[in-house]
């Protein structure tokens, strides 16, 4: 998974780095409700909502990119001769909502996600 991009220090230094913020779920009352966002609208110094909404877009940035690299190994699963179940790249494009180019893509993205966990073990 890539790692989030360091934050530049404000104080003119080295940049430092920012764990993404965890994902947190919103109350039930605000979920229907557009103008509810994670409350950054109770927040009112500029400050401290640069500070909350930068740790969510890079939560958000981070789980992208882990739910993609889950998608690409279930993708090279599905595809994997050796199943009898095996779906065509098609199929998994028609299944992922992507083209065909990007589903063989992916299918090879995820083999090499895949090779690289098995030399880890």
């Amino acid at each position: 998974m890539p790692e989030p991009h360091a934050a530049p220090d404000p104080r003119g230094g080295t940049p430092r780095f920012h764990r993404p913020a965890p994902l947190l779920f919103e109350p039930a009352a605000a979920a229907g409700e557009d103008e509810h966002f994670f409350d950054l609208e109770s927040i009112s110094d500029p400050r401290q909502l640069l500070s909350r909404s930068t740790e969510l877009t890079l939560a958000f940035r981070a789980a992208a990119d882990r739910a993609m690299e889950f998608q690409a190994m279930a993708a090279a699963q599905l595809a994997d001769p050796k199943r009898f179940d095996r779906l065509s790249d098609e199929a998994i494009a028609q299944r992922a909502d992507w083209t065909p180019d990007y589903a063989r893509k992916m299918i090879e993205f995820g083999r090499e996600l895949l090779h690289g966990r098995a030399e880890e073990s």
